[in-house]
């Protein structure tokens, strides 16, 4: 029977590991019992929820002393609740707080329970370091172990490894009837947690005459596009649309201090990274547009293509939502061709906020239960910061300048994660899969603390209630997912001809590097959830590249 091991880690500096990320519960994994290996990438994956005040803000809270009690085939998790800086909490004082869970992936936390004397037993149990093994795992402090069963097992590698390829489906014999149909076919490879993809095959036929029945010998390659990070220095928030069958990237512009913005046309996905940049947007062409211009996005409403971006007439504190429409027949690359940008309001045309007290940014729109929605990011700066909340709203398709209902509180910065050196949420974006509504965004400050979240809802369900949504407790993507990339954040989907869906966000190149822009394709573990971390040498194994099989010419 496996073991697992769960534990907490001494913090690093607040660059590397921080306070808020090092105070939560991690996870590893032993078959033996002695030698343990950290899941999540030595990330933690419990944290307990900021307790709120009056006016809305938050008081962050991390946990130590983490210990398991099994039972009823289910298992309590007790800890001691601290601050955010990990230190004595008076909110807390002569309590533990409580996680139930039957896996150790999802967890129902309860409220501070008073401290009894088992309680306080467990807290000051110790377990013996002589007996297990945890030299690889870096900075760990060991809490509590327990036995799991295989299913637990299972999921646990199956949520907190990132999926590898290890096998491919090439069949014996392929039967076609033109060079077009087999150029057409897929091949599926499959994955170490049982999903799986199809993939484009590149195909060695110079052996073969398709006007000549019969049976030939060939050769295939998987294809996998390359995209070395960064694909773009100084360009974060990117977003890749498409628009009559052609691409276009946009992204804020840190080269400048964001007072541009430009795009870029082309007919692949790859011949982006080399396209020419055309102006479309800067400060000086509009009065009320000025510096500040954050995060332009493409969508696609109703057959005309829109982006939205943030702008502010001159202060910071009076940057808002913006979108701007490109006129019938016009081209996406020459400026002219777009509107004025303008405002988007509520709908009796007054501002979502006060402008100098308030600002919003980072609007997204996407289409759910045959109704437009848009989801955004607003701070209250005075009279006092209440940090980054998302909002979400329902708009009119045919005037997606104004909201159609009020604004509502769809979530706040609760887990340390999310509060890490600043009180963020921001850049919401939509990804579909099946019967659900998956919505990444972004937390935490723009530095190596920047991480992605999740949000997710069911088909059918009403969006605009808060409680119909369920927030992962971790972040899907960290600096420490992938190395060599910190502060990996503020993402945007696109889907290509073939069906495959690619994540573009922005991360640093080394821990004071610039801002600068990624891609990668999304993969759907078995479960159905994004995982956003598969780089391209797990996602197609070098052994699996090529193969050989049978054409039969019919």
């Amino acid at each position: 029977m496996a073991k697992l091991l769960i534990y907490t880690r001494k913090p690093i500096d607040n660059i590397h590991y921080d306070n808020r990320l090092a105070y939560s519960v991690h996870l590893a994994i032993s078959d033996d019992g002695v030698k343990y290996t950290a899941l999540n990438h030595n990330s933690g994956v419990l944290f307990p929820k900021a307790t709120e005040n009056e006016d809305g803000s938050l008081n962050p809270k991390c946990l130590k002393s983490p210990r398991i009690i099994k039972e009823n085939g289910t298992y309590r998790i007790i800890a001691i609740r601290t601050d955010g800086e990990g230190e004595k909490d008076p909110e807390s004082e002569g309590k533990f707080i409580e996680f139930y869970t039957a896996d150790f992936v999802t967890y129902e936390e309860n409220s501070l329970k008073d401290m009894t004397d088992a309680a306080a037993y467990a807290f000051n149990e110790k377990i013996s370091l002589s007996m297990i093994d945890v030299k690889d795992i870096e900075g760990c402090v060991p809490e509590s172990i327990t036995d799991i069963s295989d299913q637990v097992k299972e999921k646990l590698l199956n949520v907190f490894t990132t999926p590898r390829n290890i096998g491919i489906d090439v069949p014996m014999a392929i039967k076609v009837s033109s060079a077009y149909e087999l150029n057409n076919l897929k091949i599926t490879l499959r994955y170490s947690d049982g999903s799986t993809a199809r993939k484009s095959v590149k195909w060695k036929l110079d052996n073969v005459d398709f006007y000549t029945p019969g049976e030939y010998e060939i050769e295939g390659e998987i294809e996998v596009p390359h995209f070395e990070f960064p694909i773009m220095f100084d360009r974060a928030d990117p977003c890749i649309g498409r628009w009559n069958g052609r691409y276009y990237f946009i992204a804020t512009n840190d080269a400048d201090e964001n007072h541009t913005l430009y795009i870029r046309e082309s007919d692949t996905i790859e011949g982006l990274l080399h396209a020419e940049e055309h102006l479309l947007l800067d400060s000086s062409t509009y009065p009320e547009i000025k510096g500040l211009l954050w995060a332009p996005e493409f969508h696609v409403i109703n057959n005309t293509l829109y982006i939205f971006h943030a702008a502010t007439p001159g202060h910071f504190f009076e940057e808002e939502s913006c979108i701007m429409e490109l006129k019938k027949g016009g081209n996406p690359i020459k400026k002219e061709d777009w509107s004025r940008p303008v405002r988007i309001v509520k709908a009796d045309g007054s501002n979502i906020c006060e402008a100098g007290k308030e600002i919003t940014l980072d609007m997204t729109e996407f289409e759910f239960n045959d109704d437009h929605y848009v989801i955004w990011s607003q701070r209250q700066f005075l009279p006092k910061d209440l940090g980054a909340w998302l909002y979400i709203a329902k708009i009119n398709p045919q005037n997606p300048m104004m909201l159609a209902s009020e604004p509502v509180v769809l979530s706040k910065p609760d887990y340390g994660w999310g509060n890490n050196h600043t009180f963020v949420e921001e850049g919401p974006f939509a990804l579909y899969k099946g019967d659900k509504l998956f919505i990444t965004f972004s937390a935490a400050a723009v530095d190596t603390s920047y991480v992605v979240g999740l949000l997710s809802i069911n088909k059918g369900d009403d969006p605009l209630i808060p409680s119909n949504w369920t927030k992962k407790g971790y972040p899907i993507l960290t600096s420490r997912s992938v190395p060599g990339e910190y502060g990996t954040g503020h993402n945007a989907f696109v889907t290509d001809s073939e069906g495959n869906i690619w994540n573009t966000y922005h991360a640093r190149p080394g821990t004071e590097g610039p801002r600068s822009s990624g891609i990668r394709r999304v993969h759907f573990n078995i479960y159905g959830e994004p995982v956003l971390d598969m780089t391209e040498e797990i996602d197609v194994a070098e052994e699996f590249k090529h193969f050989k099989t049978k054409l039969i010419l019919s």
